[in-house]
């Protein structure tokens, strides 16, 4: 049982819920107390422990179901689906099986064989759920990602679904040289046929249980709904509450996918001339592997955001994003904009950055209600703080880059390319709308890295997800 809740409290952190060691921990001395016979109870004991939000209950029930009850559930709508098909009436069925106990009294038959034959759902499922842990490490020790049919294949290889029609055949034909009946010996040829089907539909229904564990929709995602498709421009005050919280879980959720995945990148290649002279003194049989050194180069990031009324929001959930992840890279610095540039990196170190940002617009740092310039702010930019990038800066512009018709001295994102580790131009409009007006996109597009719309969250976290992954693999 210690395994299952082990494996349950991953699943909830795989779906955004946090769950610590001492919150398992806790969940499994109080099973200890209360027993695992009820299974409400354990759900009661389980939410109780490892939920501490409200709006994770939801997530939590749907995920104890699919977990604790849905390979049951499949089971027994196999078997109930088959006995509907059934012929026989339920009384000539419990019958029937009372005949066939009877029968497999003192033989040597399988488990698994027994228990399909008696519709015992519990043994059945136990033997399901180890098939179904074998087929996975099996997958997982090949290196191959899950597949519906491939799991389903070797979910019957597990469960040797061609050995137990087998042995049911011989068993069919022990009970027909005995003297059994022909009309009790038809009874039985059908139920294991019309059990074997069972089993097949079960093990198809379990294939697709395990793809929905092991490939979850995003909670956030699927909690978000249209939100996460919403333009920024056009939130609600209650929509904008609403985003900043999802903005925050989806920077924890991409925190804790890039610690994964920097602690298993964290050893280096395997070193071969180092292992063959290491083992030299025994013979070159490699008992001790060398691996490369790796130096970690914690990347930089300078975000300049663009204040002006029609981008404010999108600045915000940008910063609020960054500064979720801010201990993955070794400085992160902020400048604001609309014609004049300012920094609020300060701002950021004392507060949240929903806080910061709304100190930031009260207008003491630069004039938020000058007309957009960005070339001005560009050019500002550039002969004061120009000394601050270097090869290990990622530098972000989040802005629609409408300059009023004003110089857009692009040449200031020229010199930034050439310094930089990366530039990466994030825009709020449609990207059919660039290059047109007082759009300066087709000017300044050709010395950055990278550039993508984003005008909603959705959009945001995948730019967001590609940096922090791109940074992950070249700082190792």
């Amino acid at each position: 049982m210690e395994e299952r809740i082990l494996e349950f409290a991953a699943l909830l952190r795989q779906h955004g819920l946090r769950v610590s060691t001492a919150e398992t921990l806790d969940a499994l001395g109080a099973l200890v107390c209360t027993g695992i016979e009820e299974r409400a109870l354990v759900r009661d004991v389980l939410r109780t422990t490892c939920v501490k939000r409200s709006g994770d209950i939801p997530v939590f029930d749907e995920l104890f179901d699919l977990y604790f009850s849905a390979l049951g559930d499949a089971l027994r709508e196999s078997v109930s689906q088959g006995e509907a098909a059934s012929p026989l009436s339920p009384e000539d069925l419990a019958e029937l099986l009372q005949r066939i106990a009877e029968l497999l009294e003192g033989r040597e038959v399988s488990e698994i064989a027994r228990a399909l034959l008696l519709a015992d759902e519990g043994t059945l499922e136990r033997r399901m759920r180890e098939a179904m842990q074998r087929t996975g490490e099996q997958a997982e020790a090949q290196g191959r990602g899950f597949a519906e049919g491939r799991f389903a294949h070797g979910l019957g290889e597990q469960l040797d679904l061609a050995g137990l029609r087998a042995e049911l055949e011989q068993l069919g034909q022990a009970f027909s040289d005995e003297g059994l009946p022909i009309e009790d010996l038809e009874a039985f040829r059908e139920l294991s046929e019309r059990r074997l089907a069972e089993l097949a539909d079960a093990v198809k229904r379990a294939a697709r249980l395990e793809g929905g564990r092991q490939k979850p929709k995003p909670r956030d995602e699927a909690q978000l709904g249209e939100l996460g498709e919403k333009s920024f421009y056009y939130l609600s005050e209650d929509e904008t509450r609403r985003m900043n919280e999802a903005v925050k879980r989806l920077a924890q959720r991409l925190h804790n996918v890039v610690s994964v995945r920097r602690v298993r990148a964290r050893r280096g290649r395997l070193d071969l001339h180092r292992t063959l002279r290491h083992n030299a003194q025994f013979g070159g049989v490699p008992f001790d592997v060398r691996f490369e050194r790796r130096r970690r180069h914690r990347p930089r990031i300078v975000i300049l955001c663009d204040v002006s009324d029609s981008v404010r929001n999108v600045s915000r959930f940008m910063l609020q994003f960054v500064y979720s992840l801010q201990d993955l890279y070794s400085r992160v610095r902020s400048f604001i904009f609309v014609a004049e540039v300012g920094e609020v990196t300060r701002l950021f170190e004392g507060h949240d950055a929903g806080k910061a940002l709304d100190a930031a617009l009260q207008g003491n740092v630069i004039n938020i209600f000058a007309h957009s310039d960005f070339g001005r702010a560009f050019k500002d930019f550039h002969r004061d703080h120009f000394g601050a990038i270097d090869r290990r800066t990622t530098v972000i512009v989040l802005g629609d880059a409408r300059n009023n018709y004003n110089l857009p001295h692009e040449w200031v994102l020229k010199d930034l390319q050439l310094r930089a580790r990366q530039v990466i131009w994030l825009n709020p409009e449609s990207r059919a709308t660039w290059g047109f007006g007082d759009s300066e996109m087709d000017r300044y597009s050709p010395f950055c890295s990278l550039v993508a719309e984003c005008r909603n969250l959705n959009q945001l976290y995948r730019v967001v997800d590609r940096l922090v992954t791109r940074d992950l693999r070249e700082s190792h």
